[in-house]
């Protein structure tokens, strides 16, 4: 991962920018804008289309919660921000509906599907790119499906919100196609990862659990 402060034309990832909590550029793809509404509140952008200067933080909770500590909003805006209560409840739940979104989008267009066997039919096919697996399905159903080969897993949206991205009550298994939106998926997810998700040094669990 390049710490540079400069944009990859080739073969890098993308614009980078300045976290205002670590210091550290980083790709845009792992952090969350921000900017201050009419009202002076900080306002997460989670789609990086809102109007005004864009203020940046680390898509993970440690760098979110001192930006919000620290009054860094403020110093990076060089004017009064209020910080809402509950700014990072709101960002986990705004990014975890852009995944949901996503992968109902994917699914739409024929490149995500749901159910054990429809899963393990696209893996033994080399079809899936991802493997989705909720994060509070069975351990022990779960680990009788394997991540593609140089492929990705989500494993921390709940099944619930799995079921919402799949036209169903609840989704314990899923998989993404390669092509489509599946690089953005799991871009977001990756963020998402990070303010939800504690490493247990396996596929991950929910923070608190």
């Amino acid at each position: 991962m390049t710490r540079g402060g400069h944009n990859k034309e080739q073969g890098g990832t993308g614009p980078e920018r300045k976290c205002i909590a670590t210091g550290e550029v980083r790709p845009k793809t792992e952090m969350i804008r921000f900017v201050v509404g009419p009202d002076g509140q900080a306002v997460p952008d989670i789609m990086g289309k809102l109007p005004g200067r864009g203020i940046w933080v680390s898509a993970t909770r440690a760098a979110l919660d001192k930006a919000m500590d620290k009054k860094l909003f403020s110093r990076s805006a060089k004017q009064p921000v209020t910080v809402p209560d509950g700014l990072a409840a709101e960002v986990e739940a705004q990014l975890a509906r852009r995944v949901v979104d996503l992968i109902s989008l994917a699914r739409k267009s024929g490149h995500a599907v749901a159910g054990y066997e429809k899963v393990k039919d696209w893996l033994s096919k080399g079809v899936a790119q991802v493997l989705i697996q909720s994060s509070d399905g069975s351990e022990r159903g779960k680990s009788k499906l394997s991540t593609p080969y140089g492929g990705s897993y989500i494993g921390w949206l709940s099944a619930d919100e799995l079921g919402l991205a799949f036209g169903r009550q609840t989704v314990i298994h899923g998989a993404l196609a390669s092509g489509g939106l599946t690089d953005r998926v799991v871009e977001d997810a990756a963020r998402l990862r990070n303010l939800r998700v504690q490493d247990d040094g396996g596929r991950g669990r929910r923070k608190g659990k």
